[in-house]
Parts: structure tokens; C-alpha cells; sequence
């Protein structure tokens, strides 16, 4: 069978180079006679793949020596309840800048473990822009400040980083990994794998150390950051085949040039694309342009009747998973890293074709 261009917005597509490697590999990892999933994860083998997985994502995203990498279970959701469990303590109020359905749930999570105060909220608009940062009512001593840089469903994002004196708490789930970031001026990044690094199962979470501190000694082992940073994220069974799949997507984002190659390749990819939206009155994008997603392109035809033959029709032509969320409606290509360019260019091709045909 042949393979078709997967614009699902996760569990997510993978660079067939690495999916490649899995298959070779998996009867038989490194000579072991084993596969990668059988074998200890305390074994010589698999702490060598973990110490290697985690020096390459330091190296890709310059990570500083006084930041934490834990790799974690329970996907980004979990890191919701673990945010303000590890940082707040009882009585504080976390600020959350919410723009979207992932920013809301987090909003929801943290009312469970302390006061919360949304410092902006843009549902007044259908979160489709980014509230001005003058118009933000921040809390004086606030634990931290959370927000979602990129919002896969609206296709929402933040193209800078809010100036804050609180601890800067991100969802970069979605956007990791597909440019440089100033890690330094964070004090966590949490994110689930299935987008821009492997599969379903594995989160990354990248934590101030001084932070780790915050917790306290009432909160369940596994519920604070700091067991997996004394236990090098093994203080339990790690998930270990989305870890060995990490290493290997983190060494060909190495090897293909860096987050920096991989920043111009995505621009040019949603440029490409929001083109084609842009330059038709059959199709529209309702974000507003300064808050446009690069890796979640929402767009709505002129009429919502053809939806189903425009998603029949590119199905046929190998183009997948293009349906908007069940929330807004409408398509949705997700062009995370491993999505080619040559991906956007059959569909910007297709789009046209549909629109000549059914305009």
C-alpha cells in the first residue's frame, strides 16, 4: 500500500526515515536479539538510549544546565493538575491567559488546586486572536503564568512570549520542536509526544530546577516533578517504545539541520497554504492573521454542503484526516514537522482543483 499525506492533528504523522528504522529494528534492537519494547529499561542498552535522547533534545533546543528533562507518562492532560500541584501552594493564585479548548481544560484543572484568575480570555471572539498583552489583569505574586502558545483546534497561536515576572507555565505540545525557543525564559514546558516528536504516551516536560522546590511533601510521588528528576524519569516503567522512537525523531531533526532548518521549512509550508485560503473566495480562515497557527490550518468552504464531497474527494486522492473538530467544523490541516512540503503542495493543488470544479 501506498502512502498517503497525514494531516491528523495527533497521534500524528512520523518522517518515514524514522518509521523506516522502527520496522528494521524492531525483530532485533542494537544486536540484542530483542525488541527495543523487551528489554529492561534499567539495562546497559536502553539507559544508554535514554541519556542519548535526552543530550540531543538539550543540543536541539539549547537546553540550560539549570532546567530539568523529565519524560513522563499521562500526555500533557496529566501536566495540567501537575502544574499548579508542584507550584502553587495552598491559598496562591495561578494566572492563565486562555485562548482556546486545551487552555480552558487547563483553566478547569487548576481550580481544583488553587485560585485561578484568567488574565485574558478571547471566547468573547471564538478564540481566533490573541488578547492585547496591555489588556492582561495579571495578579501581583502570582505562582505562575500559564498559557497554550499554540492552540491545535482553533488554530490559535502565539507568535512571542508574554513578558511576565511570574514563572512562565507552557502547553507547547504542538509547536516543540518545529523552531528554536529561549527555553531560559520559561519556567516549565510540558508536551505531549504524539504531535512533533513520537508517539502517543511519552511527555516531555522541561522544568526550572530552583521549581522543583515548590512541591509539596503531601503530593503523591508520581504527582511531583521532582521524583522523575532524582530518578532520571525511571522512578517507575518508562513508557520505553515511544522514548526509543523520541531519540530517533530527535536525532533526525539533528541530522536534517536543526530546529532552525526545520523553522524555515514549516514557515514556507503554512505560507504555501494560507495562500491558497487567502487568495479564494471559496475558502476562508477565520483567525485573525497576526495569531495564525503554522501548524494547524483551519478552513472553512464557502459552502458547508460540499464538506463532505471536498473530504471524500481528498481522501481519494491520498489526502487524510483533513476534518475540522467536531467543535468548529469545517477542515483542519495539521502540518507538524514531519508533514513534507510536498504534502501542502498536494493539497494547495487539490483545493484549487476543488474550488475550479465546484465554484
Amino acid at each position: 500500500m501506498a502512502r498517503v499525506y497525514n494531516f491528523s492533528a495527533g497521534p500524528a504523522a512520523l518522517p518515514l526515515e524514522v518509521l523506516e528504522t522502527i520496522r528494521n529494528d524492531l525483530p532485533d534492537w542494537r544486536g540484542t536479539g530483542m525488541s527495543v519494547m523487551e528489554v529492561s529499561h534499567r539495562g546497559k542498552d536502553f539507559v544508554e538510549l535514554a541519556a542519548r535522547a535526552e543530550a540531543t533534545l538539550r543540543e536541539l533546543l539549547a537546553i540550560p544546565d539549570d532546567y530539568c528533562v523529565l519524560f513522563t507518562q499521562g500526555g500533557a492532560t496529566l501536566q495540567f493538575a501537575m502544574a499548579p500541584m508542584n507550584l502553587a501552594a495552598s491559598g496562591d493564585t495561578a494566572d492563565y491567559v486562555q485562548t482556546g479548548s486545551w487552555g480552558k481544560k487547563a483553566v478547569g484543572e487548576a481550580g481544583k488546586f488553587c485560585k485561578v484568575n484568567v488574565a485574558a480570555d478571547s471566547a468573547d471572539r471564538n478564540f481566533t486572536y490573541i488578547p492585547d498583552p496591555a489588556s492582561w489583569q495579571l495578579t501581583d505574586g502570582a505562582a505562575y503564568l500559564h498559557y497554550t502558545p499554540n492552540e491545535t483546534i482553533a488554530g490559535v497561536e502565539f507568535h512571542f512570549v508574554p513578558e511576565c515576572e511570574a514563572p512562565l507555565v507552557v502547553d507547547m505540545s504542538s509547536t516543540i520542536l518545529s523552531r528554536p525557543v529561549d527555553v531560559s525564559r520559561f519556567g516549565v514546558i510540558y508536551a505531549g509526544a504524539q504531535k512533533n516528536i513520537g508517539p502517543a504516551g511519552l511527555t516531555i516536560v522541561i522544568v526550572r530546577r530552583d521549581l522543583l522546590e515548590r512541591a509539596p511533601a503531601s503530593l503523591p510521588h508520581l504527582m511531583t516533578w521532582r521524583a522523575y528528576a532524582e530518578s532520571d524519569s525511571m522512578t517507575n516503567t518508562p513508557p520505553t517504545f515511544a522514548w526509543y522512537v523520541a531519540d530517533l525523531v530527535f536525532q533526525y531533526l539533528k541530522d536534517g539541520g536543526g530546529l532552525a532548518a526545520m523553522a524555515e521549512i514549516n514557515a514556507r509550508k503554512a505560507s504555501k497554504l494560507y495562500d491558497a485560503v487567502d487568495r479564494s473566495d471559496f475558502y476562508s480562515n477565520p483567525v485573525a492573521p497576526a495569531a495564525r497557527s503554522w501548524m494547524n490550518v483551519p478552513f472553512v468552504l464557502a459552502d458547508a454542503a460540499l464538506d463532505a464531497r471536498f473530504l471524500e474527494e481528498s481522501a481519494a486522492a491520498g489526502l487524510m484526516n483533513l476534518k475540522g473538530h467536531r467543535s468548529v467544523g469545517g477542515m483542519r490541516a495539521s502540518i507538524y514537522n514531519a508533514v513534507p512540503e510536498q504534502a501542502v503542495d498536494a493539497l494547495v493543488d487539490f483545493m484549487a482543483e476543488f474550488e475550479r470544479v465546484n465554484g
